[in-house]
């Protein structure tokens, strides 16, 4: 049965307003702030096939964790072997196709008349998955069987009734089980509700219209995407960039990407990458997979809607057992550092086909910061958060200061948020001085924050990235500031950290920093208006030395 362009798009609609629900309900029923403030979820919707239909309002890292998950359950189960009334969960980067382990992702199918219709998915980040360091997400972590519990996609539901053995194995080896208990429960309700909701939709449109239209909304966006690609100029871009370090014994590990774009097809071709760390910087083929669709979708056609279709016209070529298509048992909790630097090399690599489009590098990270402890009070917590940065400067406007780039996109946690719920106090919450790279249009700064345990000590691990080596920037930009994560004792003295420390005690006496990377400009600093080098300096987010340095016009402005 086909179906009209109009009826496609009238049910692409409906199907996306219940993933958007979906991914609401989540975020309001969860209990960690790393879910219900920070966002850190997803939603989307599927076909029987397995193909992802629509994605809710969601990070860019998630989609190919989600997609993994439902694959997988079809090929252990087959479409005659998934039951209604089922429910699976997992979030392994190997098993279960997923890209690190606090992802745990479920998916649950939908029947009509004992015929398999579609499938509700979600994924969530969970404050911790147990392992050898609080938050699981720590340098140091050298495989994947000390960075927590694994999930294979099981059964979490069978004839609508939760399977308690099941729950209590997984809540028994994670810290802080109550809160990760409310965090499941809130993945469960949104599957449930969007059950129900497409139980609306099918008897509305009837299982054939159902099944024509997702094939239709697949097809409209693989079209679509062969058409953006076909604006490309044909050739082969090629960039690499660096990871700063591992965390156990590597630095400065090369990526390296060759793009082909030839007509409507372009093929992402990672030979001559480092082979995968000791460290838990590796990404999974489903993480490189998520990396190069993001950069495709922002930019070629921002508002195309991100579906299975726009797999159709790409190649992904990286060599097995390097650091962005790992191997087991590869420790994968630091993806994100990495897959950030994926794209990075993208955008870098197609700067010149597409300067109009391209930004300058942000501050290329997912800057982590993880606090375990037991309060005055006797509570365990275990809290995780991650930093935004600077955005790089585009062809027409300066980059964002204090934001989440590229595969993140989850928010920064309000103090207030912080230090309701938690025995830490925020001493310092500001941007980083100096910290955007100049150009016409100069990169966003990055982000300074200190905590200070109250009334007890607590365990830091942190992840950092664009610590060492700085977010570039394009066409004559220059180059943003690093970040860095150290001590300040109440005597002012400063204690720089390693990149990526792992379970590191720290008392009340004592303030943890962690400052963010800045980001790249964009064009000449010459060609920097006045009136925008003099609200550099009355903004106060840059000094009289910086401008003076970088801006050689600056002096004549300020005499």
């Amino acid at each position: 049965m086909s179906m009209s362009p109009i009826d496609a798009e009238l049910l692409r609609n409906a199907m996306e307003s219940i993933a958007d629900e979906m991914y609401i309900a989540l975020m309001k029923s969860a209990y960690s702030t790393n879910i219900k403030e920070r966002k850190d979820h997803s939603t989307a919707l599927f076909d029987e096939n397995g193909r992802v239909v629509v994605q809710g309002e969601s990070m860019p890292l998630h989609l190919a964790s989600m997609l993994g998950l439902v694959e997988v359950v079809l090929e252990k189960y087959g479409k005659t072997g998934v039951k209604d009334g089922d429910m699976f969960l997992s979030n392994d980067p190997y098993v279960g196709r997923g890209s690190h382990l606090p992802d745990v992702a479920m998916a649950a199918p939908i029947f009509k008349d004992g015929e398999l219709v579609m499938f509700v998915c979600n994924i969530a980040h969970h404050a911790d998955m147990g392992g050898m360091s609080p938050g699981s997400m720590a340098g140091g972590m050298t495989e994947i069987y000390q960075e927590g519990l694994r999930i294979p996609p099981i059964r979490l539901f069978e004839d609508n009734i939760l399977k308690q053995d099941v729950m209590d194995m997984i809540l028994l080896n994670v810290r802080v089980p109550e809160e990760r208990l409310g965090d499941y429960n809130a993945q469960i309700a949104s599957n449930q509700l969007g059950k129900r909701r497409c139980m609306t939709l099918i008897e509305r449109w009837g299982k054939k219209k159902i099944r024509s239209g997702c094939d239709a909304i697949v097809a409209a966006v693989a079209r679509r995407t062969r058409a953006s690609i076909m604006d490309l100029p044909d050739g082969e871009y090629k960039f690499e960039d660096v990871v700063d370090d591992d965390g156990v014994s590597r630095e400065n590990i090369k990526i390296c990407v060759t793009i082909t774009v030839k007509g409507e097809e372009i093929k992402f071709d990672f030979s001559g990458t480092d082979r995968q760390v000791e460290g838990n910087n590796n990404v999974t083929m489903a993480g490189l997979q998520a990396s190069c669709l993001y950069c495709l979708k922002v930019l070629l056609d921002p508002d195309c809607p991100q579906n299975h279709g726009m797999l159709d016209p790409v190649t992904i070529e990286a060599p097995l057992g390097s650091v962005v298509n790992a191997s087991f048992p590869a420790a994968s909790a630091a993806r994100a550092q990495t897959g950030q630097r994926i794209v990075d090399c993208i955008l870098g690599a197609l700067a010149a086909a597409y300067p109009e489009k391209i930004v300058a590098a942000g501050n290329g990270a997912n800057t982590s910061a993880a606090f375990f402890g037991q309060s005055a009070a006797g509570k365990y917590y275990v809290y995780l958060e991650t930093l935004g940065g600077g955005a790089g400067g585009r062809f027409y406007k300066d980059g964002t200061d204090g934001v989440q780039v590229h595969m993140t996109n989850t928010s920064n946690l309000p103090i207030e948020a912080l230090e309701t719920e938690y025995p830490l106090m925020i001493e310092r919450y500001e941007f980083t001085e100096n910290s955007g790279g100049a150009g016409k249009y100069r990169g966003g700064l990055g982000i300074l924050r200190e905590y200070r345990p109250i009334g007890h000590s607590t365990t830091f691990s942190g992840q950092g990235e664009r610590f060492v080596n700085q977010p570039w920037g394009l066409f004559g930009g220059k180059s943003g500031g690093t970040g860095s994560f150290s001590t300040v004792s109440d005597n002012g003295a400063v204690s720089r950290l390693a990149n990526k420390p792992s379970a590191l005690r720290v008392g009340p006496e004592n303030v943890i920093r962690v400052v963010t990377a800045g980001a790249g400009g964009f064009g000449d600093p010459l060609e920097r208006s006045d009136v925008d080098l003099v609200e550099d300096r009355n903004s106060g987010k840059f000094t009289e030395e910086f401008l003076s340095k970088e801006y050689p016009q600056w002096k004549g402005l300020s005499d």
